[in-house]
């Protein structure tokens, strides 16, 4: 008896599929209720590039008085005009400015700010501190005068506060739209309850594990990987949970007996399912190489999720599923004798018997529409500032962005030279760069002195980048000991170590992908010809998603993130839909050939394909109810890129390459009977 022979055997029974199903549900309840998932206190580098100067500068300020001091800026505008000297005279004796700068005001008259301490430490004092700053200023502002606050502390505490409720949103929106799909797949007022519940409570649990896990390796996460990880999970599971379902209702066709059609079922099924699982494990981890500790934490945390939306899948949603009778198909009752789907004309069979006649023209063809839209690749913009990141600006971005309209750009964010030689000595160097508007030596502590510097190019731009380069040159002829950071030294750290992120986990996701399914099918030809196919799939979409990115939603740029998270779950997800179809071809040719099998396999799965990419580009897209742009992208690239592969790639260009190859498509395995093998007709 094979290990899937067992496994069937082990969850499907008139007694064992009741306690396998109670065994797992009490187990999920002990941890979901019992355990709970972890808390994460956010340490001050988790944003940062690890090894990163910006990263180094955060490290030494625990070495100064003020470490745990943040600060905020208070923005004085002119309503119409410029500030009177009346209005500056009230502003200057302001309660909310005790303790902070002086008042300065801008050279063109219509702005004044001060630089106010925020000592209170912690995310939720921090926001306090924020939200009791501003009423004060609102408060006593004189008439004709609008007050803004903004700066590090104001951007943190805006940042916390559009995250909250993010996730719950983000859950009820995946829930339903996972729900609406399921009843229009299966038509059934019953039966889409069953996945959506066994789903639903392996995504609660898969939370659980996964930030147990990330605590206990010490990994960081934030509360955009544990909604990516719910995504990822709802999207997955009910992949797999569609897939089952789907030969569950053909077997109950040929089997009276619920329980051996369900076995027969979970059988043929369980092989797919670990396919696809183990190739998207092994294609998330790679994200643990990242030099960034959100993408770190998020490759591990979406292995977890994959793992346990398997498990779900293969133990949890048989036995529960084979526990009801077929009136749950109601009101389209599977019966013994009907045809099942591989024996009848789909609308995929017929499209492949379409594809069948011309192979050549449709691969041709295909390729042609997908260079196409890769077009837009060449035109790609990497990076977005601080305030393009948001859906909606908050405050603290709105005041930052009318600041640099009468202040140097860098104002209100200056970089932060921590120096082991002179201060006065980085002050004369950085003062003779174009790019530098002021530099002011600040606080010293032991051997480190702090220079602030303030920057003219607008934040986020190219030239701020470059920028924050001429700053580091010069300051490293001063000292042997010499890091700079700030917000724009800290993007351009990440710009940087995202670059190098892409330039070896990319490549490495797609070999490891590929050694999976060359050691999984034990064929050669085969996975080649499926990675590169959706590799060719990422490349349209990414290409694609530019021209709706900025001709439709606006955006000024792609962020750096979005390439590497986009390729990933395209790659290791549209394998999913390869693997279901070929293991059904391989099973199909064993009897008809080759060329007839990849026929009925498209037949017999075109149908679960499609929902399955549909349902998972649409969960996908629900990123776009959390406030960043990163996600919003994302879910873009992965929406597009998964309704190509499903619609097109899958469903025509493979099976249009597998016919025009025949047996050689398998190559060296050999499948089906030779008196079976037929040769392909090329077009």
């Amino acid at each position: 008896m094979s290990l899937l022979d067992r496994l069937a055997s082990f969850v499907v029974g008139r007694r064992r599929s009741w306690l396998v199903a109670l065994l797992f549900l009490l187990v999920a309840g002990a941890m979901i209720g019992g355990v709970k998932s972890a808390t994460r206190t956010a340490l001050a580098t988790d944003g940062y590039a690890a090894g990163s100067d910006s990263a180094r500068v955060v490290e030494l300020q625990d070495q100064f008085p003020a470490h745990d001091a943040s600060s905020a800026l208070v923005l004085y505008t002119a309503d119409t005009g410029k500030l009177s000297p009346e209005a500056l005279g009230a502003l200057r004796t302001q309660p909310v400015l005790k303790g902070g700068s002086p008042l300065v005001p801008s050279q063109d008259g219509t702005a004044a700010f001060s630089v106010v301490p925020i000592t209170a430490t912690g995310n939720t004092a921090n926001a306090a501190a924020v939200k009791a700053l501003r009423a004060d200023a609102r408060a006593a502002v004189p008439p004709g005068v609008t007050v803004q606050v903004t700066g590090p502390a104001a951007i943190q505490a805006d940042l916390g506060a559009v995250f909250e409720g993010a996730n719950t949103r983000l859950l009820l929106a995946t829930a339903g739209v996972v729900a609406f799909l399921l009843l229009v797949t299966y038509r059934s007022p019953f039966l889409w309850l069953i996945p959506l519940t066994v789903v639903g409570i392996a995504d609660q649990l898969a939370g659980v594990l996964a930030t147990r896990v990330l605590q206990a390796t010490g990994v960081a996460w934030d509360e955009s990987t544990v909604g990516i990880l719910s995504v990822l999970v709802f999207g997955a599971g009910t992949d797999y949970a569609l897939l089952l379902i789907s030969r569950y209702r053909d077997e109950l066709r040929r089997e009276e007996d619920r329980y051996a059609a369900m076995r027969t079922a979970l059988r043929h099924t369980a092989e797919a399912v670990l396919l696809s699982a183990t190739t998207v494990v092994l294609g998330v981890l790679t994200l643990l190489l990242s030099m960034l500790p959100g993408t770190r934490g998020l490759g591990l945390a979406s292995a977890v999720g994959i793992v346990v939306a398997a498990g779900y899948a293969l133990f949890v949603l048989p036995a529960v599923l084979v526990l009801f009778g077929r009136w749950v198909f109601w009101p389209v009752v599977p019966k013994v004798g009907q045809a099942a789907l591989v024996e009848t004309k789909s609308f995929w069979r017929r499209v492949g018997d379409v594809v069948a006649k011309r192979p050549s023209a449709f691969v041709a063809g295909t390729l042609v529409m997908l260079a196409l839209m890769a077009a837009g690749l060449g035109q790609i913009k990497m990076g977005l500032s601080a305030t393009d990141q948001f859906l909606s600006k908050p405050e603290a971005l709105v005041a930052s962005e009318r600041l640099a309209k009468s202040f140097p750009a860098g104002s209100s964010d200056p970089l932060l030279v921590i120096t082991a030689g002179d201060q006065n000595a980085v002050v004369t160097a950085v003062k003779t760069l174009p790019s530098v508007a002021n530099a002011t030596v600040g606080e010293r502590a032991g051997e480190y002195g702090k220079v602030a510097v303030i920057l003219k190019p607008t934040p986020g731009s190219d030239e701020a980048k470059q920028a924050v380069r001429d700053v580091r040159a010069a300051v490293s002829g001063t000292s042997s000991v010499a890091y700079v950071g700030g917000s724009e030294a800290r993007a351009l750290d990440i710009a940087d170590a995202s670059a190098r992120d892409r330039a070896i986990i990319m490549p490495l996701i797609a070999l490891l992908v590929l050694a999976a399914l060359a050691l999984l099918l034990r064929s050669v030809v085969a996975p080649i010809i499926l990675v590169l196919t959706v590799v060719a799939t990422y490349l349209a979409a990414l290409g694609a998603s530019w021209w709706i990115f900025t001709k439709i939603f606006g955006f000024s740029g792609l962020d750096t993130g979005a390439p590497l998270i986009g390729f990933l779950f395209l790659v290791a997800l549209g394998v999913d839909y390869n693997i279901f179809l070929v293991t059904r071809a391989r099973e199909e040719a064993a009897t008809h050939g080759p060329r007839e099998g990849m026929l009925r396999a498209l037949g017999a799965t075109g149908g679960v394909i499609t929902s399955a990419g549909i349902l998972l580009a649409a969960v996908f897209a629900v990123l776009g109810v959390l406030p960043l742009v990163v996600l919003a992208q994302i879910g873009v690239i992965i929406c597009l890129g998964v309704l190509l592969d499903t619609l097109v790639v899958r469903t025509v260009l493979v099976p249009a390459i597998a016919l025009i190859l025949g047996d050689r498509f398998w190559w060296p395995r050999k499948v089906g009977p030779a008196a079976l093998e037929q040769p392909a007709k090329v077009a």
